[in-house]
């Protein structure tokens, strides 16, 4: 069953309203990243001379350069581990766009909701950015110690934050705040499971990009059907 909400979900995925979240979430992430690099490089050529005197060697005029192409690589490793969360992000903002597209193609008999307030849902998506990156940091840090687990690390906890962070965008839009608690742990098993098979992506580049706007569409899918 949610093979299947998650090809209605792809079967939406050319609606204008799915293009215009997944491009705005990638434009901004893109635009955050290079803002990011754009003042780390700011601060290394700010605190490096341009030249430097070795004993024996003389005065050295390359290091500032050296660097500058130092922070480049560092700005790319970077950008791996940041993409995602950051993403995820920035795209959960409009998230609620996808969950409406849907059910106004797929749940039509259904009196229309009022949308969240602009400032919870801003609240609700740092908070959720700040928990994604904290968990996967302390996840890494738990995997480097037991190596052959580290996979299962990261889907299982992924899969947890993703699948409840997805389905409560859905289910608060009918349910509100409170009801979207419950009905989460009412049916955390499925949801769990669904959000892993959300993470296994995530690993993918590229793909990972359309990771979020398919996340809220499957989930709005997956809330209905277990709530009709």
């Amino acid at each position: 069953m949610i093979v299947a909400d998650f090809l209605k979900a792809l079967g939406q995925f050319g609606d204008p309203r799915f293009q215009r979240v997944f491009w705005l979430g990638l434009g901004l992430t893109i635009a955050l990243l290079f803002g990011v690099y754009a003042v780390f490089l700011w601060v290394i050529q700010w605190l490096t001379p341009d030249t430097i005197t070795i004993p024996w060697i003389g005065e050295v005029t390359w290091v500032d350069d050296l660097l500058s192409f130092g922070s480049i690589a560092l700005m790319l490793l970077l950008s791996f581990f940041l993409m995602v969360p950051v993403a995820s992000a920035f795209t959960g903002i409009f998230l609620e766009d996808v969950a409406e597209a849907v059910e106004d193609r797929h749940y039509s008999h259904l009196p229309e909701v009022p949308r969240l307030p602009w400032s919870e849902i801003v609240a609700d998506t740092l908070g959720f950015l700040a928990l994604l990156i904290a968990v996967n940091a302390g996840a890494l840090i738990v995997g480097l110690f037991v190596p052959p687990f580290m996979p299962f690390i990261f889907y299982g906890v992924n899969g947890f934050l993703l699948g409840r962070e997805y389905f409560q965008i859905a289910a608060m839009r009918r349910l509100g705040r409170q009801g979207a608690k419950e009905s989460f742990r009412a049916n955390i098993g499925q949801i769990w499971l669904a959000g892993m098979l959300m993470a296994v992506p995530l690993s993918v580049p590229v793909l990972n990009l359309i990771v979020p706007v398919l996340g809220a569409a499957t989930f709005t899918h997956l809330f209905h059907r277990l709530n009709t």
